[in-house]
């Protein structure tokens, strides 16, 4: 069985409500085959990453950046599933191959006024792990109303049935 790794952090009811929509989409009764894993940023780990076949990510624009929670996540598993660093010790271009090459992921990002620099910073990390975006980044901008939670749980239900 596929296995799609959850991996949010959603403190608010805005990011929690995106991510219920998400997993409402990724659960959809019509996808089979695929286990659903949700995992907190702060709790995720490498032997996570390295089990699961794709990856969805959520996270809040903080200060005009990730979370701290989903830096952390990255920062504790990257080079365990194969990201890589150049010679300045910054991340590499993704072409190293690593273990999780080429999965597929997709992203959501919830901000009150901005969430160009969060999207930006995880694109950058995705890509010197070499991952595969598989649906366009779900940017919301301030209330998250029922046009954002439709477009998060397609955003969950296309990664799912990716994975099929």
């Amino acid at each position: 069985m596929a296995r799609l790794l959850v991996v949010h952090h959603s403190p608010t009811r805005s990011t929690q409500a995106l991510l219920d929509a998400a997993l409402a989409g990724a659960r959809h009764p019509d996808i089979e085959g695929v286990e659903v894993q949700v995992v907190p940023a702060l709790e995720a780990t490498a032997d996570d990453v390295l089990a699961a076949d794709g990856y969805l990510l959520g996270t809040p624009a903080n200060f005009g950046y990730m979370s701290g929670a989903l830096k952390h996540f990255f920062d504790s598993t990257f080079l365990q599933v194969g990201g890589a660093l150049d010679d300045s010790g910054g991340a590499g271009d993704g072409s190293g191959g690593g273990s999780t090459a080429k999965r597929p992921y997709g992203l959501w990002v919830h901000g009150r006024y901005d969430v160009t620099g969060a999207v930006r910073a995880v694109g950058s990390i995705v890509q010197a792990l070499d991952w595969r975006q598989a649906a366009e980044v779900l940017e919301v901008v301030g209330d998250v109303d029922d046009a954002a939670l439709e477009s998060a749980t397609e955003l969950g239900g296309t990664l799912a049935a990716l994975l099929t």
